[in-house]
């Protein structure tokens, strides 16, 4: 049994037991649910959304924030003597699947 959901812009193919990295969500507990689910395979099944399926949610545990690795970028003009260089490493949550409730 899998799900794929969409959060942050994104879409993961999750299972119960998967840990995954999302953008970082703005949550004060420790459980989290995502409840745009695009599809949800249960074997022989397959629920798809027009857009999201409107009964099913996955439940998570979130387990701490991370960040990605540091993107660097660097412009410059020739032979003006300008340059820019600029760094930016994105947070993440890391997230545990507990559940795929379908409904």
């Amino acid at each position: 049994m899998y799900a794929i959901i969409e959060t942050g812009g994104k879409q993961y193919r999750v299972e119960e037991g998967d840990v995954i990295d999302v953008e970082l969500l703005d949550t004060a507990s420790e459980q989290v649910e995502f409840k745009n689910v695009l599809l949800l395979n249960q074997g022989e099944e397959v629920k798809l959304g027009t857009p999201y399926l409107s009964k099913c949610i996955v439940h998570g545990e979130w387990l701490q924030e991370s960040k990605g690795p540091k993107v660097v970028a660097f412009k410059y003009k020739q032979r003006k003597g300008i340059r820019r260089k600029v760094g930016h490493r994105q947070k993440y949550a890391r997230v545990k699947i507990t559940a795929i409730a379908a409904g």
